[in-house]
């Protein structure tokens, strides 16, 4: 089959990729600072990928494309 349905639990962070490119972006663009306005904010996330993405996008692909291990269910 072209798709292959994987049941996550309701909140997994870790098993979905979008939660971990925004604790990457929040690590490299906004960690520990205040914005004084939105358009500030907007800003630093608008550079993070436009500026910061291709450089650390290597490393990121290793970071979303772990190898997860499927378990067999205990019941």
């Amino acid at each position: 089959p072209k798709f292959v349905m994987h049941i996550l639990p309701p909140y997994s962070p870790n098993l979905n990729p979008i939660e971990r490119l925004w604790k990457v972006m929040n690590e490299l663009s906004r960690n520990n600072l205040v914005f004084k306005t939105f358009n500030e904010f907007r800003e630093k996330v608008r550079s993070f990928f436009i500026d910061t993405w291709d450089v650390i996008s290597d490393d990121f692909r290793t970071r979303i494309n772990d190898n997860f291990q499927t378990l067999k269910p205990v019941i």
